[in-house]
């Protein structure tokens, strides 16, 4: 696995822009930190914006070979989501408006690598909670999605909540056997799921279609037949 350079720029409600930038593993989660091209050191974003709002997504977060997902840490939890993107193929910002930053917020990243399969579903809720489950399929069969903070499944994560908003990241592909993740009731049965975009290809983008209201013992599945 390589480091590479991730890389975004915010906009904040008092007019400046911050350029975020880090050598990261991909692979691996990262840290961005403001960029030291245009900033005395490389600062943690809530310590550099402490009490600012951001405004917009000037550039979203992006490497090389794509990112699987971007967020806002807030004391271990995920406070706020970021557009992700590959280098040389954004085409929308977006994301992330109205967050007001605090001291310790910190911006961390998933670079993929080319060959990496690692799947990753980002959801928003009807209650304004953010979320991500992640899991790497390995030959055909079921892969079912666990937050990336708890471990918890879909079903214990969101319990009482509907996902009004969803996107997912895999290069799969055609090993996908229903094109990207299914969300399962607690009878096994399909209530909703989306299409997964290649990140080492496109910027993926959130839908608002296919989200579906979650109980206890729902899951989020991929199938692979490779």
């Amino acid at each position: 696995m390589a480091n590479v350079t991730a890389h975004a720029t915010l906009m904040l409600n008092t007019g400046e822009l911050v350029d975020l930038s880090a050598t990261v593993a991909e692979g691996t989660e990262g840290e961005l930190t403001t960029s030291t091209t245009y900033s005395v050191a490389a600062t943690s974003l809530g310590q550099f914006a402490n009490g600012k709002t951001i405004a917009s997504v000037v550039l979203p977060v992006s490497a090389p070979n794509g990112i699987s997902y971007a967020y806002i840490d807030r004391r271990g939890e995920i406070a706020c989501l970021l557009p992700v993107a590959v280098d040389g193929q954004t085409m929308m910002a977006g994301g992330a408006v109205g967050f007001t930053l605090a001291a310790g917020d910190t911006v961390r990243v998933l670079a993929t690598t080319a060959a990496s399969r690692a799947f990753a579903y980002v959801v928003k809720t009807n209650r304004g909670v953010s979320a991500i489950f992640a899991g790497s399929p390995s030959g055909s069969g079921n892969t079912d999605l666990v937050h990336i903070k708890s471990g918890q499944g879909l079903g214990t994560s969101l319990t009482g909540q509907g996902i009004v908003q969803h996107y997912a990241t895999s290069v799969d592909g055609s090993k996908l056997s229903s094109g990207g993740v299914l969300i399962l009731n607690d009878r096994g049965l399909p209530v909703g799921g989306i299409n997964a975009t290649n990140p080492q290809a496109q910027q993926p983008s959130f839908s608002s279609i296919g989200g579906a209201a979650i109980a206890l013992n729902f899951v989020a599945r991929v199938t692979t037949n490779a």
